[in-house]
């Protein structure tokens, strides 16, 4: 019998996911954002339920091989774009699509032996200060690319750093100023949106937008729930009680007694731990659910095992299920407890953790 803790994949929360971002961009193309194995739900897993997608962005050539291999044709975006110029051969084979961010890129595709035109994602710096080139560099980038015979469409992108932070136009306002600026007068598309923006700034959609995190049923802000904004959770991590302690006033819990009881009460011990990607620093009072009742962890979570509160779910004991986030327990609020993003949860499940559908 395998061990009781597993992720569930579901589909149908992924599709129904997609459509909440048409129903925000409906006059944009949409490029789903499958990087870091579609946010730990698994690539092609999250590609079939994704299908309708117009595009897929990714960081790892690897894995766009996959998916061409698995059968995809739609556009397929490398959001770094390349790192060596032996990999142009593998982007014009599988016909991806690349960023240029830098001028190296330009000089490895100027080098390469590419005979096939591709289409390229030029990077504009517009304030995030991580990739992309400046104001001042993008004329003459544009004119180098527009030139190089390897090169057949250009769309133009850029990402925003605050979007995520509240209502407030301004918070995208400067970035939204600087693209326009850069982008003004040329008739090339544009690609701007991440989840954040596409759900409250619709000024941004233009002609791809890219969600990622909302793909998957989790919210990009602090002040509004996934829920709230009608997205299903696509994973739920789930496992079961394998033991439970009796305490009596002031016994301790775990490694460190970081939690000692304060009265008698019941504790159950999770099959569930570091090891399976749930974070060692959720500390005590981190929301739980037991046999579907909100509880809490206590202690410190171990390698392979957490302990839970079952003061207030008589019911509770040795098999009784556990949702350490998913459908009831919503990935950002564990994740807040954590003092984290539902982002880290979801991409750091372990390699041991069992995947169903």
């Amino acid at each position: 019998m395998p061990r009781p803790i597993q992720a569930r994949i579901d589909l149908s929360a992924l599709e129904h996911n997609l459509s909440v971002v048409r129903r925000h961009a409906p006059r944009s193309r949409v490029m789903a954002v499958i990087k870091a194995d579609a946010y730990g739900h698994g690539l092609l897993r999250a590609a079939e339920a994704l299908a309708r997608a117009d595009g897929f962005a990714m960081l790892e050539l690897d894995a766009a091989v996959r998916l061409r291999d698995a059968g995809y044709r739609q556009t397929i975006l490398l959001l770094e774009g390349f790192f060596d110029v032996d990999e142009l051969a593998l982007i014009e084979q599988y016909h991806l699509s690349t960023v240029i961010h830098h001028r190296e890129q330009l000089a490895m595709l100027s080098a390469s032996k590419v005979r096939r035109r591709l289409d390229v994602f030029l990077k504009l710096n517009t304030g995030m200060n991580r990739l992309g080139f400046t104001l001042e560099e993008f004329p003459a980038v544009l004119e180098t690319l527009k030139a190089n015979s390897a090169v057949e469409h250009i769309t133009l992108m850029t990402h925003f750093a605050r979007a995520d932070e509240s209502h407030r136009s301004e918070n995208i306002a400067a970035q939204l100023q600087r693209f326009n600026v850069i982008a003004g007068g040329r008739y090339l598309p544009r690609s701007m949106a991440n989840s954040a923006a596409i759900l409250r700034f619709p000024e941004t959609h233009a002609d791809w937008v890219r969600p990622g995190i909302m793909l998957y049923g989790a919210s990009p802000f602090t002040d509004a729930t996934a829920e709230e904004l009608d997205l299903h959770p696509a994973m739920t991590v789930s496992s079961k009680i394998i033991a439970v302690q009796s305490l009596k006033a002031g016994d301790g819990v775990g490694y460190g007694h970081t939690f000692r009881a304060g009265q008698p009460m019941r504790v159950g011990v999770v099959a569930g731990g570091y090891a399976d990607g749930y974070p060692r620093h959720a500390p005590t009072g981190t929301p739980v659910m037991v046999n579907g009742k909100r509880t809490r962890v206590i202690g410190r979570v171990s390698m392979d095992m957490l302990h839970v509160d079952l003061s207030d779910i008589e019911d509770a004991g040795v098999g009784s299920p556990v949702t350490l986030w998913g459908k009831g327990m919503p990935v950002d609020e564990v994740a807040q407890s954590a003092g984290t993003v539902g982002y880290e949860l979801l991409c750091a499940l372990a390699p041991r953790m069992q995947k169903v559908t």
